[in-house]
């Protein structure tokens, strides 16, 4: 059943996108705004056809602290759930994407109308000094930065060493950061074809105030983010036994 219900997702999620990109394309000439309309529209759709074809839910927790204003958020990053959910979350994140993504026809294509932020991952010191520099714009246009600190999709209860840009982003921006803490990964594995039922769940930490030192900030930063994601880990695992 669960390889049936993954393949109407697949095919589904994959003639829903196609179609959301061919007939929103004359938005690209107009406003960005109405490119984000586009964006949170697709995103509905494709949450609704997990709900409904893969048997997959979404609980957010913490609302409380999310952002309304200019701010930084640092998110786990689990599955490719991750990269369109924050579209419905956050009211106009500005997501830090690696350049090759950009390349990729239609999607690169939407995602530089909407104003994301591109990392050039082999420019060492450049990259730095460009995300900053294009993260500050993005805040001053009142949104939210939304970075993944281990630069990649990594399964439930691994860890892998934070990158430097979330470090650069709070040092620098003089603004509040909120960890995220999820188990997408349990349930829309990394480059699994197989959804699993049962409930992804987000989870908004406490907002980091700025002016910590940087140590201290990535202590507290990686502390939030990680045991907060092994505990949701753990308790999808026991609710599903």
């Amino acid at each position: 059943m669960i390889l049936i219900r993954s393949a109407l997702f697949q095919v589904a999620f994959y003639l829903w996108t196609a179609l959301s990109l061919v007939l929103c394309t004359p938005l690209l000439l107009g406003p960005r705004r109405g490119v984000i309309r586009a964006q949170d529209y697709w995103a509905r759709g494709a949450l609704w056809l997990l709900q409904v074809l893969a048997g997959i839910r979404l609980e957010v927790r913490g609302r409380e602290h999310l952002p309304q204003g200019a701010a930084i958020v640092a998110s786990k990053h689990q599955s490719a759930f991750d990269t369109f959910i924050y579209h419905l979350l956050l009211p106009d994140p500005a997501i830090v994407m690696k350049r090759e993504l950009m390349l990729i026809p239609f999607y690169g294509w939407y995602a530089r109308r909407a104003g994301m932020i591109v990392v050039d991952r082999k420019a060492g010191a450049n990259a730095l000094k460009r995300l900053v520099r294009d993260a500050k714009a993005a805040l001053g246009l009142n949104r939210q930065i939304l970075i993944f600190p281990e630069g990649t999709r990594t399964a439930p209860g691994v860890r892998l060493p934070y990158q430097p840009g979330v470090v650069a982003l709070y040092s620098q921006l003089n603004a509040p950061l909120v960890p995220v803490a999820l188990n997408s990964g349990l349930h829309w594995p990394r480059r699994r074809f197989r959804k699993y039922p049962g409930t992804i769940t987000i989870e908004f930490q406490p907002p980091i105030p700025p002016g910590l030192p940087r140590k201290e900030f990535s202590a507290r930063l990686e502390q939030a983010i990680e045991s907060a994601s092994d505990r949701l880990a753990g308790a999808a695992g026991r609710r599903d036994a």
